[in-house]
């Protein structure tokens, strides 16, 4: 067994659920579990661990924060159902990568806490505190599905910008590619699309299914099914992407007309003028519908992350460094997209055979991902 598949499998069935994918929602016992599990790594290799009182953990070769430091690592925490290989490949990656560094000098490796907003509804959290784009106040105020706040999974109220984050020299952020883009093992990223996720409440009046004629309705479930309807079409006639994939209905039963329809619009594009037309587009017909329908929608802005271009002298010397690989951007959010305003980025991404992510089908061989140890080695060993 290689050393990426005994590594990997440490890890592998930590928060899987019987669907196949995992359910690991950050700050809940499979991610702490895996926290854990980075911490002993951390140990094993001689390597500090430190927290910056946002939830993400770092391990460090020489002293913390020190100046000229190479960050890389991604984040433990998932989708619901979400497939094993988005954030942990990238730890597990890292670990490897100093294994072979001849000099462990000045690398660090970072697990970022709510990465996806899968459990507090703001991806990347983690960094975002770190860099400063959010107060601790509006993070530690967020809310899961069942009521607990950030704050109050955290522990404590987040420290916010605490950290000299400026001392780092880069951040490398290695990830499996989400999409059917590579083909060949190792890729080098160039831009994130701007992107961004939108709540929708449509409200309307509740009623009884069996007794209410259909001329007397107003139906916010009609106004929300012909806005996903018009953002599907959008998305399609603008080269974009737009999905809404959580939905919730007030009282949610099967005989009564909904009250409120609560929707989310994730919206992704390849520019921000475009974003902006879509988005625009989307609530322009939803607004029309609304009138014909008698119902009423608001819509507030949860997270919103403009295009990234991560430092193009730096892609292009990665690229040369592993054989002149592929240069190509992404449509997912990362929090190397965040860091990026702040310090030189780059992200490696390993070949996904299915083109599969956020689902149990997303994979990766064992050779390709032992190939992208290898690339991520090189490129910390070039950059110290």
């Amino acid at each position: 067994m290689s050393d990426f598949a005994a590594l990997w499998a440490e890890i592998a069935e930590i928060g899987r659920a019987s669907s196949g994918g995992y359910l690991r929602y950050a700050l809940t016992p499979p991610e702490l579990t895996l926290r854990d599990w980075f911490r002993g790594q951390a140990q094993r290799r001689g390597m500090t661990v430190t927290e910056d009182g946002n939830g993400n953990l770092f391990a460090w070769c020489d002293e913390p924060w020190a100046p000229g430091t190479v960050l890389t690592g991604s984040h433990f925490d998932s989708v619901p159902h979400g497939g094993g290989y988005d954030g942990p490949l990238g730890i597990v990656s890292a670990f490897l990568a100093v294994d072979r560094l001849p000099e462990r000098r000045k690398i660090a490796i970072g697990a970022f806490v709510e990465e996806e907003g899968g459990r507090f509804g703001v991806p990347c959290l983690g960094s975002r505190l770190l860099t400063g784009m959010i107060t601790p106040e509006k993070a530690a105020a967020l809310t899961d599905r069942d009521g607990v706040t950030f704050g109050e999974a955290l522990g404590s109220l987040p420290t916010g910008k605490s950290a000299p984050i400026e001392n780092l020299a880069a951040f490398v952020e290695l990830h499996i590619e989400q999409g059917r883009a590579l083909e060949v093992p190792v890729g080098v990223g160039s831009a994130i699309w701007p992107h961004g996720r939108w709540r929708m409440e449509f409200t309307g009046t509740g009623d009884h299914a069996g007794t209410t004629r259909m001329t007397d309705r107003r139906d916010p479930m009609l106004t929300f099914a012909h806005t996903v309807l018009s953002a599907n079409q959008e998305a399609r006639l603008t080269g974009a992407h737009a999905t809404v994939g959580r939905v919730e209905a007030e009282p949610n039963a099967t005989n009564a007309i909904p009250s409120l329809v609560r929707g989310w619009l994730d919206a992704r594009a390849v520019d921000t003028a475009t974003l902006d037309r879509l988005l625009e587009s989307v609530l322009k017909r939803a607004n029309e519908r609304a009138g014909v329908d008698g119902t009423e929608l608001s819509v507030v802005a949860e997270s919103v992350t403009a295009e990234v271009a991560f430092d193009t002298e730096l892609a292009r010397r990665l690229s040369v460094l592993l054989g002149d690989a592929p240069i190509l951007p992404t449509g997912a959010g990362h929090d190397a997209g965040v860091l990026s305003a702040h310090l030189p980025t780059a992200m490696l991404f390993v070949r996904n055979p299915t083109g599969v992510s956020h689902a149990p089908a997303e994979s990766a061989s064992d050779e390709d991902c032992a190939a992208g140890v290898e690339a991520l080695a090189t490129v910390l060993e070039s950059l110290t």
